[in-house]
């Protein structure tokens, strides 16, 4: 007997180790739910917005580097998808999503609920196209997931309402071909690389997750060089533990031992990084940079030798032609600035700051209430979560607080909307984690204005008896945008929030609760959050005041903000 296109998609899916199919039922995916349905190895996770399930698809695809899977229902099903879709398309994870339609008799017709799949998605996706035909399959699917997998990007496959179920005249098996080709440069572009190098004083790398697989021959770099290191968001999970060369981010996230790293010296070796923030780059160094994509050598900062291939096969090949430098003093000073900036964010983070004398004469400035401090959380989570936990951040300043008090020890993963900058994402992408790895602790650190954007997702992960840790940074703002307005100048507007007590929401929905007020009850609500069994949402009342000083805070920040304080005064 033949297939069904359903089943052609579904047993795809199967043979490429697909376990989590993630969207919201609807009548033009239901022969696709059906054979989900009968499927020995797959399962539906019903959320209740496509825009959670896409997100939950692309953390799956980011933590494993394998295909996820997403799909919406004809019209606005699809259309929910969108956002999630573009997280993934930017972090370049490969996801495919599999799309009602209308029948394919009225496509054209301005039909209730028709969308152009093939345009709504032109621009998020690397490939997309719509079945007409039964016997297209398996072939369409295999090009939809070659795309996806090869150039690390969304697939969209539409499937009218009425070709689910329809049978193949001829079936065959789908077949699948996804090595990737290693690569790194030629010989004379290694040597000039490799001149320019040793030729050098200072030289700084600046590492991004693109070199992620690449730790051992990334350190033997910094140590031949006597580099400090300085890390971008991503580059923390595989470099920031066990690393006596990193000295943190740069950006505003980050730091001034990382800033000056930058600064004072006179070559900057860039390795597997995008870094987008041009006023962020130093200038007048020479630069190096090795990137597997052409096209990124050279887009962000002048390149003075750029170098297209894998990281780990270039830096093999570049090493050996590679001096030991015998000076340490530009590692040493950038790693001693990094120690001391730590130990200032440590006491900042103790939450018996503001009790003592130099905290209360800060506390009167910024902190009257006594509220928590949200380092202090960050800081906390960071002492009781796992050593192979996998953390998810919200956009804003929970990512803030966990780039500067979380550290990537252990096993630990880390993923967030680090390129698109999407609010709402932490939540769903711990749904997708926690699936990916059960056994593994999950941690979201969820603004309590992107947690609201998608708080009905709260009842996917009591469906599915998720046991994902939410930790809300409750300071009643939008706190990142508060932030980019007083730095030049305009009083906060538009950015407080009235909020509920959300540990009392989700004891509503059935999962656990817990409400913190009091500094002095953190570190036990800490304790009691990740000894709790099943999932657990921990919302903290912090102080909405607080300010990341950036690593190279400049004076028109600093003169914006406080006209922006006697403003909002006034």
């Amino acid at each position: 007997m033949a297939r069904t296109v359903a089943h052609v998609i579904v047993n795809a899916l199967e043979e490429l180790g697909v376990q989590h199919v993630f969207g919201v039922v609807g009548d033009a995916l239901n022969p696709l739910t059906e054979a989900i349905r009968t499927s020995a190895t797959l399962t539906w996770v019903g959320c209740r917005h496509e825009e959670a399930a896409a997100f939950a698809a692309g953390a799956q695809a980011q933590l494993s580097g394998t295909l996820g899977v997403c799909m919406g229902t004809v019209g606005p099903g699809s259309v929910h998808l969108l956002n999630g879709l573009y997280d993934a398309a930017k972090t370049r994870a490969p996801v495919l999503a599999v799309c009602g339609q209308v029948p394919l008799a009225e496509i054209g017709s301005d039909y209730f609920q028709e969308v152009d799949n093939d345009l709504l998605f032109r621009d998020v996706a690397v490939h997309r196209a719509t079945v007409t035909s039964p016997d297209q399959m398996p072939r369409m699917m295999e090009s939809a997931v070659r795309a996806a997998v090869t150039q690390g990007g969304v697939a969209v496959l539409t499937v009218p309402g009425d070709l689910g179920d329809r049978e193949l005249s001829e079936d065959r098996p789908a077949r699948f071909a996804l090595d990737r080709a290693v690569t790194r440069p030629d010989d004379p572009a290694l040597a000039e690389a490799a001149a320019l190098l040793n030729a050098a004083s200072r030289v700084t790398l600046l590492v991004g997750a693109g070199a992620r697989d690449a730790r051992t021959e990334v350190l033997r770099t910094a140590e031949r060089l006597a580099s400090p290191m300085v890390l971008t968001l991503k580059a923390k999970e595989g470099f920031e533990d066990d690393n006596a060369f990193q000295v943190g981010q740069t950006g505003l996230i980050g730091n001034p031992a990382a800033a000056h790293a930058l600064e004072s010296g006179d070559v900057l070796l860039m390795l597997g990084t995008d870094f987008p923030y041009r006023e962020w780059y130093p200038q007048d160094v020479k630069v190096v940079q090795i990137d597997s994509r052409e096209d990124h050598l050279g887009r962000r900062t002048p390149v003075d030798v750029g170098l297209a291939g894998d990281a780990g096969a270039t830096l093999r090949a570049l090493l050996p032609l590679l001096e030991q430098v015998a000076d340490r003093e530009h590692l040493d000073d950038a790693r001693e600035r990094f120690v001391h900036w730590q130990e200032g964010q440590r006491r900042l983070a103790d939450p018996a700051h503001d009790r003592r004398r130099t905290g209360r004469a800060r506390a009167a400035l910024d902190n009257p209430d006594h509220l928590i401090r949200p380092e202090a959380l960050a800081a906390a989570v960071d002492a009781h979560a796992a050593d192979d936990a996998v953390f998810t951040s919200d956009t804003g300043m929970a990512t803030v607080w966990l780039s500067r008090l979380v550290t990537m020890r252990g096993s630990r993963r880390l993923i967030g909307s680090y390129n698109l900058g999407s609010m709402a994402n932490a939540m769903p992408q711990a749904i997708g984690a926690q699936l990916w790895s059960p056994e593994r602790q999950t941690v979201a650190f969820c603004g309590d204005g992107g947690l609201s954007m998608l708080l009905g997702d709260l009842m996917t992960i009591k469906t599915y008896a998720l046991p994902v840790k939410l930790v809300v940074f409750d300071n009643h703002r939008l706190g990142m945008v508060k932030l980019e307005q007083e730095q030049v100048g305009l009083p906060e507007f538009g950015t407080e929030l009235d909020n509920p007590d959300f540990a009392a929401v989700a004891r509503a929905l059935g999962i656990e609760g817990i409400r913190v007020t009091d500094p002095a009850d953190l570190d036990d609500a800490v304790r009691q959050a990740f000894s709790t069994p099943g999932p657990v949402l921990l919302d903290v009342l912090t102080n909405p005041e607080e300010v990341a000083v950036p690593g190279r805070p400049t004076l028109a920040q600093g003169w914006g903000f406080a006209v922006a304080k006697i403003k909002e005064m006034l």
